[in-house]
């Protein structure tokens, strides 16, 4: 959908400039909200958010994840020694993809790789660095926004065109619900995941004094590239042992496996500002990692300098290399049928 045709939800929703693309194209920023106050922003480049303002119980806003203030420091943001991906979607496979490599359907593709010779979060260009269309607004009770994406075939050398939508959902209860869809020309591999770095203490403090809970007993055992070799970990006397709620780690960056439930994945608690956040997924694993470092080059939202335990990200996933490892949950997309996958990020006081 161009630009100009806008305008005619201009009325359910605030939308606002927020730079330009590297190929000239406006990025523009929406703003949801619900009757309790709670708003969250996000830009069509990258269906990104880029801030969730909580109010919490001294009758503040407070805003729980990191960002920048313009389109142009997410940009750069991708020329980082690392980038941070903050607050975006990742897509087309979320994750590693061991070499860049995997076959399907007794052929092998090559992927674009950009760590270590191995494919992460999509390749040199995923979809956190594209610009999406906006194609459905829902004003009133649980305010939501659709962002739709057609990725080519070969994509970053990713078979089939790939057609994705992605809806937010702000809901009365205080949760930002995110609902994906997506369909594929050809047989295809997908995982997609959310890429917010939260802070229940705000976004310019540290997360090292919250509390996590993590709904899990084994994670994926790694290579030194943080590969999966295939095996798992039981977390039974092991350090990241979350089932007991205790504080975040300084360094982690591992997958969290996931059975298949209705009960909350993975728990953030701030005592300073009296807020948990639960997740909860439909997907095999969450992906847990603290980080935002912004190598002192970029400045967050608000002037603000981003460190290496700015913010904790709960990426709810299929697990990193499913497509080179039989035994993990199935990652194809066969042509003609649909991805789904729905995550909930829910916001409440306590006592």
């Amino acid at each position: 959908m161009e630009i100009k045709h806008i305008s005619h939800f201009q009325e359910k929703t605030i939308s606002k400039s927020f730079g330009l693309s590297s190929d000239n194209k406006e990025i523009l920023a929406f703003e949801l909200s619900n009757k309790n106050g709670m708003k969250v922003q996000i830009t069509n480049f990258g269906a990104t958010v880029t801030s969730l303002q909580i109010p919490v119980a001294s009758g503040k806003l407070v805003d729980v994840v990191l960002g920048f203030d313009s389109g142009t420091s997410y940009l750069a943001s991708y020329n980082l020694p690392s980038a941070p991906y903050l607050g975006t979607t990742v897509g087309r496979y979320a994750g590693r993809i061991n070499k860049g490599v995997f076959s399907l359907n007794g052929k092998t593709f090559q992927l674009n790789t950009n760590t270590n010779g191995n494919a992460l979060h999509g390749g040199n260009a995923g979809f956190g660095q594209k610009i999406w269309n906006v194609t459905n607004i829902t004003s009133d009770e649980n305010p939501s926004i659709t962002f739709s994406l057609l990725s080519p075939n070969l994509d970053e050398n990713y078979p089939g065109e790939l057609q994705v939508d992605l809806t937010y959902t702000l809901t009365e209860e205080n949760e930002l619900q995110l609902n994906y869809k997506a369909t594929s020309t050809e047989d295809t591999v997908v995982n997609l995941t959310h890429h917010s770095y939260f802070n229940l203490d705000g976004h310019d403090g540290s997360v090292l004094d919250q509390e996590m809970f993590i709904n899990s007993d084994k994670v994926l055992e790694t290579n030194k590239e943080n590969i999966p070799t295939g095996n798992f970990t039981a977390l039974s006397n092991h350090d990241f042992d979350f089932r007991t709620a205790k504080k975040c780690p300084v360094s982690i960056d591992n997958s969290f496996v996931i059975e298949p439930s209705n009960e909350v994945v993975a728990k953030l608690f701030s005592i300073k500002n009296n807020l948990q956040m639960s997740v909860y997924t439909d997907q095999p694993s969450v992906h847990i990692y603290v980080g935002g470092n912004c190598f002192d080059v970029l400045k967050g939202k608000e002037n603000v300098t981003y460190h290496a335990s700015s913010g904790i990200c709960f990426e709810t996933q299929n697990f990193p290399d499913a497509p080179n490892h039989a035994h993990f949950p199935n990652s194809v997309l066969k042509k003609g049928a649909e991805y789904n996958q729905k995550t909930v990020y829910k916001f409440e006081n306590i006592k």
